[in-house]
């Protein structure tokens, strides 16, 4: 099973793309003083399979291990993983894992600063969208709750997911029916 994977951050700052206000006045939005801030990792395949990690505290090699043994364990069959350059991910614990692993998963990186050749980037701007419409999250745990409710709700929808894959910026990926 070939995945795409990418991280991102949320946070409860507005990305506000457009805004109503009486005749008149200026639109006013509420703006958080505390910045809470969530990350997820998240990896995507073309058939419309996601997964997903939630947490708190910046990426490092254990949390990748930790989503890697995940993505393994929950697979049927050997897992090709498609990532970008973080330094993370060419890590010496990383890379020790993996050899022990290499018979159910093998990475492979995007060419440098391609983010627009990574499928799981429209993903992480679909959910930045998400989260940030209706009410705007104040705390972590709102954070919380609207990401994993808009993931979750992408893992039974696999034709959303396999849409990730139809931007032209990314058409090297084959797309067979």
């Amino acid at each position: 099973m070939i995945y795409w994977g990418d991280e991102t951050g949320i946070d409860n700052g507005s990305n506000c793309e457009r805004g109503f206000a009486p005749k008149g006045q200026p639109p006013v939005l509420p703006v958080e003083t505390k910045r809470e801030r969530l990350n997820m990792l998240s990896a995507l395949s073309r058939q419309g399979d996601i997964r997903f990690m939630l947490y708190e505290a910046s990426m490092n090699q254990q949390r990748l291990i930790q989503f890697m043994d995940r993505l393994v364990r929950t697979s049927k069959r050997k897992v090709f993983l498609i990532l970008d350059n973080l330094k993370v991910h060419h890590g010496k614990k990383a890379a020790v894992w993996l050899d022990k692993h290499r018979d159910k998963i093998e990475l492979f990186f995007l060419p440098p600063y391609a983010p627009e050749s990574n499928p799981d980037e429209y993903l992480n701007h679909a959910l930045k969208l998400s989260v940030h419409s209706g009410d705007l999250p104040r705390t972590q745990c709102d954070i919380r709750h609207k990401t994993a409710s808009f993931m979750r709700a992408l893992q039974h929808s696999p034709d959303k997911v396999s849409a990730f894959f139809q931007h032209n910026q990314i058409s090297y990926i084959l797309v067979r029916g």
